[in-house]
């Protein structure tokens, strides 16, 4: 009863248990290097004298903040935020703080990563989904700390994402297998993945001359990502004088803005074009899109997995490239034949 007049300490159940302070420390941190038996009786002594481990005296006594920082382009696409999520249930599992920034236009992100290393605030940084240059690349250096790559290979940084050549295959490859070869691409620019827009785009280009079909280069088109701008891309496609059968569009907003354009035209789907995307976006079943399922959840939860091991000096057998799945509902069907 005489210790219970003052606050139990890490000392106390370091002497409670038989074992030195900082054995005591590692135990109650999850530490390696433990003894599950000597793991059981420091927690054991802990739980009998309602010690409560401080997250903080934790982290100094390790020498680390706890944060980790993730840096995200946009805030408001399903996509980022699904990864973000799939990160953070991993990371604070870990009990480790998540702090989020917004690189978001070219201003902004160049003003963050001028400041960066002088932040010093956390002890790994996450990449979200956009491509890194050498000079950003320079100053993440500068903070000495683990950097991990979410939905993407930024950089030479461990990362976990989706084979994009291999999504895009699948989409170009279904048209083809359904008798279609007036295949139009839709390609999205965006700045901030430029290698996922190659590697899908190359996709076509190989799908159709394996297939031995010869790429018109009217039935490319190419626009700014989104909806709305796939609406605008379809209309031109739709002024050609020979109109294509089939439409692979290289998002699902883009090829939803499509479905928009063809039905204004009074055109069915897929009687007379066809319509696939890639992403498997939450809108794709409801406007029952076919579409390549990508799962970015899945993409930020091995992600953080990866970050933990890492940042524990630990080994871990991991595939950085998480499956996709063509998903086939009513956009897409054989081409409609012509009168003989």
């Amino acid at each position: 009863m005489a210790e219970a007049s003052r606050r139990t300490t890490l000392a106390d159940i370091a002497r409670l248990a038989g074992v030195g302070l900082g054995t005591a420390s590692r135990a109650l941190s999850d530490a390696p290097n433990v003894a599950p038996e000597t793991r059981r009786r420091v927690r054991q002594v802990a739980e009998d004298q309602q010690y409560v481990v401080s997250p903080d005296a934790s982290r100094l006594a390790k020498g680390d903040t706890g944060r980790v920082a993730l840096l995200i382009p946009h805030l408001s696409r399903w996509y980022f935020g699904a990864v973000v999520e799939g990160l953070d249930s991993v990371l604070r599992q870990a009990d480790l703080d998540v702090l989020l920034y917004h690189v978001g236009d070219l201003r902004d992100r160049k003003e963050f990563f001028r400041k960066l290393p002088a932040r010093r605030k956390v002890d790994a940084v996450v990449v979200v989904a956009f491509q890194v240059d050498d000079q950003e690349q320079r100053r993440l250096e500068l903070m000495g700390v683990h950097v991990v790559a979410a939905g993407g290979q930024i950089a030479t940084y461990p990362f976990v994402s989706i084979d994009d050549y291999a999504a895009a295959r699948q989409a170009v490859n279904h048209l083809v297998q359904l008798g279609h070869r007036r295949i139009a691409m839709l390609e999205a620019t965006d700045p901030d993945q430029p290698t996922l827009v190659t590697r899908r785009s190359d996709a076509y280009y190989d799908a159709l001359g394996e297939a031995g079909v010869a790429v018109d280069p009217d039935l490319v088109v190419t626009s700014d990502w989104g909806g709305e701008n796939g609406a605008l891309a379809m209309g031109q496609l739709l002024g050609l004088r020979h109109q294509p059968t089939a439409i692979y569009a290289q998002s699902d907003e883009v090829a939803l803005g499509a479905i928009r354009t063809i039905r204004r035209a009074g055109l069915r789907i897929p009687e007379d074009i066809s319509v696939v995307g890639i992403d498997d976006h939450p809108t794709a079943a409801l406007a029952d899109l076919t579409t390549v399922r990508q799962d970015p959840y899945e993409q930020g939860r091995r992600s953080g997995e990866l970050l933990l091991a890492i940042m524990r000096g630990e080994s871990l057998d991991y595939d950085p490239t998480v499956p996709t799945q063509l998903v086939v509902r009513a956009t897409t069907g054989p081409p409609r034949r012509s009168p003989a």
